[in-house]
């Protein structure tokens, strides 16, 4: 209706149009700040993507705020589940900013939350090439960089038996005929390239990794080989003829072996290769040319085991105190590892760890020789498929050595041929782990000769299982009889009935305590429960706070624990204690009995932010075991509404006692955020009232150590047989090596340790975020790393070692781009940068 419509104005004209758009990007620009102060982040955002569309030419202008308001909206999106709004937000102010690195770093780290490494990585990329000195960009990076391309691709590439003896197998069966190949697992193309080399005529080449696929696609292209090898960007398990590739081939070459053999599916993968991509085997004894039949390398596997004796692996497998310092763990709690619980968990996981066994802290005695466990034949399709369905077999060993069995060790030989071979035994120098099965769950582990070690060995879910590992007492009169054929389960036999009833007698041992709860931890938190200095030192270090804090100084530290938790009223007036509790929040990563250790000190309210519903359990069973009035304990994650709020106050009108932080990651890192965490901390505690530790000390040493070069990034074209991979590859190298044993390091320390660094908690003032530190030589060679460890303090007489032979923390070292040739006596100057919980060691020339 002619009637509704708005009047044109007279005075049109593009003068009107400019002042209108003005007046609109004014008023937009003060709502955006006005929503902006009243957290209204957005409604914020809607009026700045209003302002920059009509007024581009304010966007320095309005970056940082512009900024803000979008992290602050996208964590309102991302708590409310927002996904699909979220990144549409990203996407709007990618468009306005595209070379802004704060805003790519941050729709990294959403990514990265969702469990898009792959995607994160691309994002932390590019923030760092806009920004080489974004500190925040570099850490997300460093840390996402080992998830995509794993250390161990560094390591294999340098790895020259290894890579000589693939080229010599596949060359050899590519000039017998097989001219058409399928590199299954393809990682950086390395094995395709080798058969292209060798005169093969079609090579396809699968990966699943996005991330190793660009790689290896732009390696194939720097060898000029993209039009001799197909690359696909799919799981082998995806690929159909004519679809992908047009035609069966003759060879399949593959390397998806992890240290227990199957653990990468190679399989599953092998049987469907049979079934669908490869072209049927050569009969046995029937002549003729290799191309028109299939074969795989490698060929086969022979693995062996053997049981050792190994404190470190005991250590984080097995818990080896009943009491610590001074809360009594119940039988009532079985702890085990992960490692462990897969072997009845309904969960496909793990069921070994794995170590580079020659470089295990404290070594390791062999209680067996060497034994066979298992063969397989990847030529043969009828044996793959039979291998998940057959049933354990039962293995027999003698124990040659007196000793206590901490775990079965395995590794295999890979046969890549008749005539080539690759062994991953712990005595060879190999880029290869072992698979580690820790023995847990016995009445007793130790053995001696005569003794034997039984165990059933399958394949199961893809996982080469090792269980039901226990031992055959020599004392108990009972025979081994191995049966004739080699393969048929081995049958143990009792002399006689009577002895059947006195072995069974000698194993009993008075009844345990009814089991409650099982409780399943992480190889590190069973070796945390193992470390007794780090529980001594935070009661003693806690005890001191709580003295100075209580008015009458009368106060029986050792003794309260009982007195105030027999609710003995009596007690409780001589001891002239405050009903008031002083409250301590625990917010360590992962379990711990810390907060029951604080709860035996007084009238402690103490809270826990373990998040597992089976570790609250499992403390409330403690607290219940040490006589804890039932709700002594809190958990802190119910009491919040979100974890990101764990500092707070525990009531409105109180503060806590004692906050105690995980300044220190297990893999030798300082936590991330950790510094922002102290700063929240301070103000939340009472007055005489700290934060554990109050401060950290870090050291570190020039050393030269040829092995953490190799392991950190490819050495030039060498150890790759001429071919240019390591400029590509090593993009994603990390100048942070972690999870070290610093005491079993091949290395030469060229200096003393010195301190690098010093963080403090509870007096940020105190910290330097750029220092030089000078270190004196005591040794000539060259410096290639700066390995580094930390001496975390609770107050100024208590200190725990990350470095310790206790320790449950692994150390870290700095890995320099070039090596440095030192002399004796000479000083070398290091900067220390320091930003939020970001460290960097650099050698200033």
């Amino acid at each position: 209706d002619s009637r509704n419509r708005m009047p044109r104005s007279r005075g049109g004209g593009r003068g009107g149009q400019e002042a209108g758009r003005a007046e609109l990007v004014s008023r937009s620009l003060q709502s955006a700040q006005h929503c902006v102060a009243g957290r209204d982040f957005g409604t914020a955002y809607a009026h700045y993507l209003l302002v920059l569309s009509l007024a581009p030419e304010l966007r320095d202008d309005v970056k940082e705020t512009f900024q803000y308001t979008l992290l602050k909206w996208a964590e309102e999106l991302d708590s409310l589940n927002r996904v699909q709004d979220l990144f549409g937000c990203y996407e709007q102010a990618l468009e306005l900013f595209p070379d802004d690195e704060v805003i790519c770093n941050s729709i990294g780290e959403h990514l990265f939350r969702m469990g898009f490494r792959d995607e994160a990585a691309g994002y932390f990329h590019k923030a760092v090439k806009l920004n080489p000195d974004y500190s925040d960009a570099k850490e997300n990076f460093y840390r996402v960089a080992n998830w995509l391309v794993e250390r161990w691709h560094f390591i294999m590439l340098n790895d020259i038996k290894r890579n000589m003896t693939y080229h010599s197998a596949i060359q050899k069966v590519v000039r017998l005929g097989c001219k058409t190949v399928l590199d299954i697992g393809a990682g950086t193309g390395i094995l395709s390239m080798f058969a292209k080399n060798a005169g093969a005529h079609r090579v396809y080449a699968c990966e699943l990794s996005k991330t190793m696929y660009e790689i290896s696609r732009d390696i194939v292209a720097a060898n000029k080989m993209e039009t001799g090898i197909k690359l696909l960007h799919m799981k082998s398990l995806d690929i159909e003829v004519p679809k992908h590739i047009p035609e069966r081939v003759s060879l399949v070459v593959t390397e998806t072996v992890d240290a227990g053999l199957f653990g990468e599916g190679i399989v599953e993968s092998l049987i469907h290769a049979w079934e669908h991509l490869l072209l049927q085997p050569k009969p046995k004894g029937k002549d003729g040319n290799c191309e028109e039949y299939g074969q795989v390398i490698p060929a086969g596997a022979i693995v062996f085991g053997m049981a050792v004796q190994c404190t470190e692996i005991r250590r984080h497998h097995r818990l080896g105190v009943q009491d610590v310092a001074g809360v009594h763990l119940p039988a009532s709690v079985k702890f085990q590892s992960l490692a462990y619980s897969s072997v009845d968990s309904e969960e496909t996981a793990e069921p070994y760890t794995t170590e580079k066994i020659s470089r295990v802290p404290g070594g390791y005695l062999p209680l067996t020789e060497s034994f066979e466990t298992m063969r397989v034949d990847f030529n043969n399709l009828q044996e793959l498929k039979s291998l998940a369905t057959k049933k354990p077999h039962q293995i027999s060993v003698p124990v040659i050595q007196e000793g206590v069995l901490d775990a079965i060790i395995v590794w295999f030989v890979l046969q890549l041929d008749d005539e080539h071979s690759l062994s991953t035994s712990p005595h060879e120098e190999t880029c290869w782990e072992q698979a580690v099965y820790p023995v847990q769950n016995l009445p007793d582990y130790f053995v001696k000769p005569g003794d034997h070690v039984m165990m059933e060995v399958s394949c199961q879910d893809c996982y080469l299982r090792i269980q039901n590992i226990h031992i055959l007492n020599a004392d108990h009169g009972t025979d081994v009889e191995r049966g004739s054929n080699k393969n048929e389960e081995e049958s143990l036999v009792l002399r006689s009935e009577a002895e059947l009833c006195s072995a069974l007698a000698s194993l009993q041992t008075s009844k345990p305590d009814e089991i409650r709860q099982i409780c399943t931890l992480e190889s590190t938190e069973i070796a945390l429960l193992n470390n007794v200095p780090y529980h001594e030192g935070f009661k003693a270090a806690m005890s001191k706070v709580l003295t100075a804090l209580t008015p009458n100084k009368q106060m029986d530290v050792e003794g309260i624990g009982g007195e105030m938790n027999s609710g003995n009223s009596q007690d409780r007036n001589s001891l002239h204690i405050a009903p008031d509790p002083f409250y301590v929040l625990d917010v360590s990563e992962g379990f711990s009995i810390l907060p029951i250790i604080a709860g035996t000190l007084g009238p402690v309210k103490p809270y826990s932010s373990v998040e597992k519903e089976q570790h609250r359990l499992t403390l409330d069973l403690i607290s219940e075991a040490n006589h804890f009035p039932r709700d002594t304990l809190e958990f802190w994650l119910r009491c919040v509404e979100d974890d990101c709020a764990v500092l707070q106050r525990p009531k409105s009108d109180k503060l806590w006692s004692i906050i105690i932080l995980d300044v220190i990651e297990t893999s030798g890192l300082i936590q991330q955020e950790m510094m922002e965490k102290a700063a929240i901390s301070r103000c939340l505690l009472q007055s005489g009232g700290k934060i554990f530790p109050q401060y950290v000390l870090m050291l570190g040493m020039l050393v030269e150590s040829q092995t953490l070069v190799e392991e950190n990034a490819v050495q030039g074209t060498e150890p790759t047989l001429g071919l240019n991979i390591a400029p590509f590859i090593n993009q994603f190298q990390v100048p942070v090596r972690v999870f070290l044993d610093l005491s079993t390091l091949p290395c030469i320390p060229l200096s003393k340790p010195a301190e690098l660094l010093r963080l403090d908690l509870m007096n940020p003032y105190l910290n330097n975020s750029n220092r030089e530190v000078k270190v004196q030589i005591c040794k000539s060679g060259q410096v290639t790393a700066i390995p580094f460890w930390y001496h975390v303090y609770l107050d100024e007489e208590i200190s725990l070692d990350t470095s310790s032979e206790t320790s449950h923390w692994k150390q870290a070292a700095v890995v320099l781009d070039n090596p440095i040739p030192v002399e004796i006596g000479q000083e070398v100057v290091l900067n220390i940068q320091h930003h939020k919980s970001n460290i960097s060691i650099t050698v200033k020339q």
